[in-house]
């Protein structure tokens, strides 16, 4: 029948109508989600972590990165500590050269103070930056290698054919103890301790000065017996 065919090219097209509504509404929802995310992202995360991201370092010194955070951004109670841990491919000293050669570029200042390091270091690089109101301590530094077996090189699995402690297996280098670590650990200037004056109290006592001598003339007489 002539009217039963016009309703049923009427709903087909109605039907078309909205799926290609529903398919507009899904591309704009997609399209708008996604900055929008990636702007909630950027302005939640800590800023320092995305300067820390704009350094010019070679892809080899920036494999395996791992991020830690602690305290408040806004200094309420404790500041905030960052730290970021990588790893590089290449030994500690060109690795150093690559992150010192970064820092600079990024408007960071060395910066020569006490306790920087806490403790000396050897076959491996130690050094303070300042920026702003920040400081930054770069540590860059060999891998923790196992201990080496008598006749195998450090890491090393022995050769095909060969026991663990033949001489023949020190034939083959491991690579588990090549490249490098990093470590780089940002703090606000106003909590780092090495920062102004030190503290003179006891340290068993926090925030109590010890007692003093009184002098000579303030020692009270002793009374005759």
């Amino acid at each position: 029948m002539p009217g039963a065919r016009t309703d049923l090219r009427h709903q087909i097209r109605e039907q078309r109508r909205l799926r290609t509504i529903a398919l507009l509404l899904a591309s704009l929802l997609v399209l708008g989600a996604l900055p929008t995310y990636f702007g909630i992202r950027a302005a939640t995360r800590d800023p320092v972590f995305n300067s820390l991201d704009a350094l010019t370092v070679p892809a080899w010194a920036e494999q395996d990165i791992v991020d830690g955070v602690s305290g408040s951004r806004w200094c309420l109670l404790e500041c905030r500590f960052r730290e970021r841990t990588l790893e590089s491919e290449r030994p500690w000293e060109e690795t150093a050269q690559a992150y010192e050669s970064a820092l600079t570029g990024e408007g960071w200042q060395p910066w020569k103070v006490a306790l920087c390091p806490e403790q000396p270091v050897e076959n491996q690089h130690y050094s303070c930056w300042r920026r702003d109101e920040l400081t930054l301590d770069l540590w860059v530094r060999p891998p923790a290698c196992p201990e080496a077996v008598p006749g195998e090189s450090p890491g090393a699995p022995p050769a095909e054919g060969t026991e663990p402690g033949d001489p023949a297996g020190a034939e083959n280098p491991g690579t588990d103890c090549q490249g490098s670590v990093i470590s780089i650990k940002v703090r606000n200037a106003i909590a780092d301790d090495r920062l102004g004056p030190r503290p003179t109290t006891d340290p068993s006592f926090p925030g109590v000065d010890p007692d003093l001598p009184l002098p000579d003339d303030l020692l009270p007489t002793p009374t005759p017996s």
